[in-house]
This record gives C-alpha cells, structure tokens and sequence, in this order.
C-alpha cells in the first residue's frame, strides 16, 4: 500500500464584486508512521512557477491512516493571473523517508475551474467532511463525489444522534453544480472530470454527536461508504481533563515550569485541571495569594479559567499546602472538606479535598474532586471512605458524572488500590481507556518506593469515576515527561478525555 495517496482536488474559480478567485483544495491519505511528519503538495500553474503548500491534519482515517487537506486561494489582479491549469504531486517526509504520490513522476493534471476530480479508482468520496460540531450548530452538510460511469441512482445517508438506539434515512439531492448553492438548474460549469455531486442536510440539533454511513445504489445493487467500518461521526467538544501533583514548589526552575503546565493546558484545550500540592507562602498561617501555584498557572492562560483552591496543612515548613480545580466552565458550586482524622494544621495527615459541580455543554453536571489523599499505612482507607461517602451524598439526581481526582498515593494491585475499586463503585478511568497497556517505562512512577507493587503499572494518580455515570473516557494519555512538555514534576500528569457513553 502506498504511504500517502491523492483522494480528490477541487478546482474552482469564483467571481465576487468584479474580482476573480481560483480555490485549490487537496485531500489526501496518509499512512500514520510517526507522530511526526510534513505533508506537502507542489503544484504549478499555467506560468510555471512551481510552489510548495503544506497539507494540515484533517481527521482520523481508522485503518491505520489520516485524512490531510491542502488548500490555497489565488486572487487575480492587474499584477497577477489565476493560476490557470495546474500540475502537482504530493510529498510525505517521516521517520527520515520520503514518499511522492505522483503519478510515477508524471504529475497530476487538473484543469481550471472544473470542479471536483476524484483520483483513479475512487468510485464514491466524502468532500468537506469534519469531525467537530460547534457549540451552535444545527445542521451539517454533507456532500458526495460519485464517478458518473456508475449511473447512481440514489444516495442516502444513514444516521443517529444516540448512538443507534434510534436512526434516520436521508435522501441526498444530485447537484448539476457543487460551487453554485443555489442554482441546479442552468448551471454554467458542470463538472468536467465525470464527477456526480449529491448533497443532503442533517439537523443535529442540541445532540452531542452525529453518526452516519453513505449508501448508494445503482444496477439494483446497493453499496455502501462507512469509513472503513467506523462511519462518519460529527462531535462536539469532549470533556478534557488533566491531572498533575505539583510538588509544592521543591522544582528547579519552578517558575519556567509553570509556564510549562499553562503551555500544555492551552495546546491541548484542557477543560478542567485537577491539582495537588498547591502551594502558597505560610506567612504565619494566613498564606499569600500572590504567590499561589495554583493561581500563577491559571494566570498565565490566555484566558484564566475559573478557580477553587484550599489548603490542608504546612508543607515543607514554610507553605500552605492543598489542592485545586480550575474550569473552562462556571463551578455551579463548590465546596471543601477534610476527610482526614486530622484537622490539625501542622500535621502532614491532615487532608482536604476540594469539590465542584461544573455544567459542561452538551455533558450535563459533572461532579469533579480533587484530592491527595495519605498513604495506607497513615489512614488512606479512612479517608477515602469519607471521600466516597461525601461524593454519594454529593452525586444528586440532575448530576451525569462523578470523578475522584488527584493524587491518592497508593499504586496499582496494592490494598489501597484494591479498597477503591473493589465495592465495584468507582471504575479506575485510566484502565478504562487503555486496558492493560501500561508497562511503557514513561507511565511509571520515579519513586523506587513503588517499585515493589506492581510490575507494569506505577501510577499513584487517578481518575476513578462512579459507577453508572453517564460519561465514559474514550483516551488516557501520560503528560510532563521528558518527551511531552518536559518534567514539571516528580510526578507525571495525566490526560483523559470523557463523551457520552
């Protein structure tokens, strides 16, 4: 199989307010070797200047591939022509190789303002399609390029917006031409490389995801397009959220790696960040605002995210030392709570945990708690009852989710571990996602006083979520190691994302 491949190119030239305007779009498969790679197309017009145009990312292909796109748009002027006519090839550098779709040095052709050209042997292809509903959309579109030899005589789109427990069949319309949205008939450029486009209009509505499958038919067969088995899905933003200890402002250049943190929450588009070891200047007990980690991290954001933090006990012997969550979404409420024997605010066994109630679009009330919790020998089985016991009480009728956060201090397989997910009413999430793929050197813990537990897996920070809530976590990843953002830590942070089950 080749490493990457053309699907199709559209061509086209607009006119609006006496300019003209010629728009290049190529999309393209490629096989995924590498995190890393350049995907390039290099393309020439009429004047025979050749120029280079970086593909970007488009969406997962499922069989081991990824769409890109390329696109470009050329305006003319006195100075400048439309590109005309073009030739091109496609070029994929990764893990040191380089990959050319071609047409074995010959180039592809593509005439000006012709529409849509599928490459060879693409018999029905998705245009345009996505992945991500904004917050106020309604309605997708979803167009279909069709090779005219086949007579199709019907497109329908098969689809649901609850995971199939209910579905929908709806007719595509053919269009005489893709670029005019609102004239089928008279038509000025009917496409020119015996391309058939048919279009239909989807109301997703307030749903959190749309699903749906491309069936043709013609000769009194029926065929299908199901990307691959997996089906085109259109979704809102998931729910995303990080865990990390902060270590209580013992790291060497502390303050670079607090940018670090706001770094990662803003690429990645974190959602809510669940911290512990949040620490702030003792000064004699009433702490110092300014100097909060919690708060330095959620300043640095470009847009700080809502905030609830408390404090448990002196750390380190000049700090106030608690936990944190800090929300995209408003906190409905919040509160906070020792569930420690201790309240004493000397002693290192006093522990707080910190709670909100967030209301994520589209995902309903989300209970999330943040907490370090002691280790087994000074009172982790106490206090993670009192944490289960107040996250019940707090798990009321209106709420879909409840997630225990942080930093628990017992490793996988020990008796603490095996206390909280034994009753069989909180689900360790980061299992959830990735099943037993965990003995990769970087999900470990650093410190060797783990070591002795379990083999493949060194975690001590989790996510455990309540049995029966309507979330599920769909990918677990490791953060802050020395391939990912860099040590922050002695700890490593950790990424899950949660959707609808």
């Amino acid at each position: 199989m080749a490493q990457i491949r053309l699907l199709y190119i559209e061509n086209s030239i607009s006119r609006k307010n006496k300019t003209q305007q010629q728009t290049l779009r190529f999309f393209m498969w490629v096989e995924n070797l590498s995190y890393e790679k350049q995907v390039e197309v290099f393309w020439a017009g009429e004047d025979g200047q050749w120029q280079g145009l970086s593909a970007q990312f488009h969406a997962n292909a499922q069989d081991g591939g990824e769409y890109w796109l390329a696109e470009c748009h050329c305006l003319a002027s006195p100075a400048q022509s439309l590109p005309g006519n073009i030739q091109f090839g496609l070029r994929y550098r990764v893990l040191g190789g380089e990959y050319w779709d071609n047409q074995q040095g010959n180039n592809y052709l593509s005439q000006a303002d012709s529409g849509v050209m599928l490459a060879q042997n693409q018999v029905i292809q998705h245009l345009a399609f996505a992945s991500r509903l904004q917050d106020q959309q309604k309605f997708i579109s979803v167009t279909i390029a069709v090779n005219a030899k086949l007579a199709i005589d019907k497109v329908n789109l098969h689809w649901t917006t609850d995971n199939w427990r209910h579905s929908k069949i709806t007719a595509c319309h053919f269009r005489r031409n893709y670029w005019d949205k609102t004239a089928l008939s008279n038509a000025r450029n009917p496409n020119q490389y015996g391309v058939q486009i048919w279009q239909a209009w989807l109301r997703v509505g307030k749903a959190f995801a749309l699903e749906y499958s491309i069936s043709y038919e013609c000769a009194g067969q029926v065929f299908w397009d199901n990307n691959a088995g997996n089906n085109y899905c259109y979704a809102r933003k998931p729910l995303s959220l990080m865990i990390l200890n902060l270590h209580c402002y013992q790291e060497v250049d502390q303050d670079e790696k607090f940018n670090q943190i706001a770094k990662a929450i803003n690429e990645l588009d974190v959602d809510v960040v669940c911290l512990q070891e949040v620490a702030e200047l003792w000064n004699n007990g009433n702490g110092d605002w300014q100097s909060n980690a919690a708060r330095i991290i959620n300043e640095r954001l470009p847009t700080p995210f809502y905030i609830h933090t408390d404090w448990s006990h002196l750390g380190f012997d000049r700090y106030r030392e608690g936990v944190a969550i800090l929300s995209r979404y408003p906190m409905c409420n919040h509160d906070a709570r020792y569930v420690s024997d201790s309240h004493d605010a000397f002693s290192i066994h006093s522990r707080k945990v910190v709670m909100a109630e967030i209301t994520v679009p589209f995902l309903g009330a989300v209970n999330v708690f943040s907490a370090h919790l002691s280790w087994w020998e000074d009172g982790f089985a106490g206090q993670f009852q009192r944490l289960q016991a107040w996250a019940a009480e707090k798990h009321g009728a209106h709420v879909n989710a409840t997630l225990l956060c942080g930093d628990f201090n017992v490793a996988v397989g020990s008796p603490g571990y095996r206390l909280a997910v034994a009753d069989g009413q909180y689900d360790d999430q980061y299992f959830a996602a990735n099943g037993n793929q965990l003995a990769e050197q970087n999900f470990r813990q650093q410190d060797p006083y783990w070591q002795s537990y379990n083999a493949d897996d060194y975690r001590i920070d989790y996510v455990f979520m309540k049995k029966g809530s309507e979330l599920k976590a769909v990918s677990a990843r490791v953060l802050f190691t020395e391939g990912d953002y860099g040590r922050v830590s002695d700890h490593n942070g950790y990424l899950l994302v949660f959707a609808p089950k």
